[in-house]
């Protein structure tokens, strides 16, 4: 079986690893990717326990690269003005993008993907008249929410294109952040907020956003992005204490935008499939991008060299129905992608209306409500919220915490779970 994997994002990646470690060797998979290697753009990702999980049952090895290399966050925060509230229980793993694509791209290597850097496939998304996808078994279009792959076919997708109404941008920062920070300030034209996050190996997440009468009225729509980020340096001076903002690379006169929800009816179209950003998004107020690009990856894999039935090889086998293992590869992921799809979106319109959630509202009880955005919440929880703001407590939870954390490290195997947990990393 011949896989072409047009984008070398984890997507693409993962799934040429797993096809690879699944077929013994026995697929020919091509990652395509068009910029170089090493000029990932962003900052840092966050991953959760659970993607955890799935990296060590479907590749151990490589588990262990992403997981050496990922931040844990073990606090989380809300500062509204000069109050700070705490967020109880709450942690995660975050690592720079461009070094978990460096890993899997080493990993990649190493199980025999054949990697193409510098390589358009199919500009005008014309994939048979392309000599590297002519021959393909599957094309996987893995190539981010701008895929022209899927705008070629966007009537047999279904594609469907949404904008939120909010403003943001994606900034770095120096300021080394130890905890998940959401801050907020309010200035003449109304508030602004910025979602932050630290990361080992590269410089803190920090994510600027704004309702647009806001934009408007601070002068950031006309305004050049070095002029924007040394104006939000004086209105988050609090917060970042002093710390510079850093653009994100490639930054252009603006680097302001606003989210698209990308949803499609089908994932396939033939022997063509989506996968991350191609597929859907998210808001990124839920984190979720690449863990789900990678669910979407480990998926594809196992569907397209399914478990041995009990008795038969040891080893999974490709499929000769690939138009079968593509039609459930596209329910499956389809079904599981449809409540966070729409979670994400309550999520994006909670925070489109975050100037009237805070007006009149204290800072615990707002608090409170950000945490149960996604109306996941019972009374329950709101007490202990209430009562994660005393000290004592808030380091009881943090025990707590700590003793899930390594229950979990020691059930998935890592190898010194304990050393991995309570040190910074």
């Amino acid at each position: 079986m011949k896989i072409v994997c047009v984008g070398g994002g984890p997507a693409g990646l993962y799934l040429g690893i797993l096809a690879r470690l699944r077929s013994g060797g026995r697929a020919e998979v091509v990652v395509a990717e068009r910029n170089a290697p090493g000029t990932a753009p962003g900052f840092a990702v966050t991953l959760g326990e659970d993607i955890l999980d799935e990296l060590y049952r479907t590749d151990p090895v490589g588990a262990e690269g992403v997981r050496a290399a990922a931040h844990v966050w073990g606090d989380q925060v809300v500062e509204v003005g000069d109050e700070t509230v705490h967020l109880g229980g709450r942690y995660g793993y975050a690592i720079g993008r461009a070094r978990l694509l460096e890993v899997l791209t080493a990993r990649a290597r190493q199980v025999g993907v054949d990697l193409r850097f510098d390589t358009t496939v199919a500009a005008d998304g014309d994939l048979e008249a392309d000599p590297l996808t002519a021959g393909a078994d599957v094309v996987v279009a893995a190539d981010g929410i701008n895929s022209a792959i899927r705008s070629a076919r966007a009537d047999a997708f279904g594609t469907r294109i949404a904008h939120g109404a909010n403003r943001y941008v994606w900034f770095g920062t120096t300021k080394p952040f130890e905890a998940f920070t959401f801050a907020f300030e309010r200035t003449h034209a109304g508030w602004i907020w910025f979602h932050a996050y630290p990361a080992a190996d590269c410089l803190s997440t920090c994510i600027v956003e704004c309702a647009p009468e806001t934009w408007r009225g601070l002068g950031l729509d006309g305004m050049p992005g070095d002029e924007a980020m040394r104006t939000l340096e004086m209105i988050f001076g609090r917060a970042l204490e002093g710390h510079e903002l850093v653009a994100p690379p490639g930054m252009g006169s603006s680097p302001w935008l606003q989210f698209r929800e990308v949803r499609n009816t089908s994932w396939r179209d033939g022997h063509v499939v989506l996968a991350g950003d191609a597929a859907h998004t998210t808001h990124f107020a839920i984190g979720s991008g690449t863990v789900l690009a990678v669910a979407d990856a480990i998926a594809l894999a196992e569907e397209l060299f399914p478990d041995p039935e009990p008795g038969d090889s040891d080893a999974p086998v490709a499929v000769t129905d690939v138009e079968a293992a593509l039609a459930a590869y596209d329910a499956r992921r389809r079904t599981a992608m449809a409540p966070i799809q729409d979670m994400a979106r309550r999520s994006m319109e909670w925070f489109e209306a975050v100037p009237e959630r805070l007006e009149g509202a204290g800072a615990v009880d707002f608090s409170w409500s950000l945490l149960d955005r996604r109306g996941d919440q019972g009374p329950l929880h709101r007490r202990l919220h209430e009562v994660t703001q005393i000290e004592p407590v808030r380091q009881v939870r943090r025990q707590l915490t700590l003793a899930r954390r390594v229950r979990r490290a020691l059930r998935r195997g890592e190898i010194d779970p304990v050393g991995a947990i309570t040190g910074s990393s």
